[in-house]
């Protein structure tokens, strides 16, 4: 399936706010209230519309420092990657990880509620996981959330 401009219109509706009706959205891209929620529907049925997000607010839930780790592993191979993911997977503090090509063999997004916390997940978990070889951090200082191309 290919998205027409309506049906990006409807995409670029629902990645700004994925809890507004059907009727509410078809008053904004013109389009009447079932045609709306038929596009809906077979644009999840494709696979284009993959669900609903709630977004939260690290620094009003306390978590004021967000940090991306570049993870170089220190043996490759099938079992170490599976052993590192299932570990990493498993620390709440871990929010993304993601396998990369390039000088890193991932990329993880961690939070914590400060650099002594961070430094604390860092000793005790991160670098304690199998595998792990060189670990770069960067601080995030400021985001700037963009809606991807539709």
């Amino acid at each position: 399936m290919t998205p027409d401009e309506t049906d990006r219109a409807i995409l670029a509706a629902l990645q700004r706010d994925a809890t507004q009706t059907a009727a509410a959205l078809a008053g904004r891209i013109g389009l009447s209230q079932p045609a709306t929620w038929r596009r809906i529907k077979r644009l999840r049925e494709a696979g284009i519309l993959g669900g609903r997000r709630v977004v939260l607010n690290r620094d009003a839930l306390g978590f004021g420092v967000t940090v991306f780790l570049g993870i170089k592993l220190a043996t490759k191979g099938r079992v170490s990657l599976e052993d590192f993911e299932r570990a990493v997977t498993a620390i709440p503090e871990v929010q993304l990880v993601e396998h990369v090509l390039g000088l890193y063999d991932y990329r993880l997004r961690v939070v914590a509620r400060d650099l002594a916390d961070f430094e604390r997940v860092l000793r005790r978990r991160v670098m304690t996981l199998p595998g792990v070889g060189d670990v770069e951090a960067n601080v995030l200082l400021s985001e700037e959330r963009r809606p991807g191309p539709i």
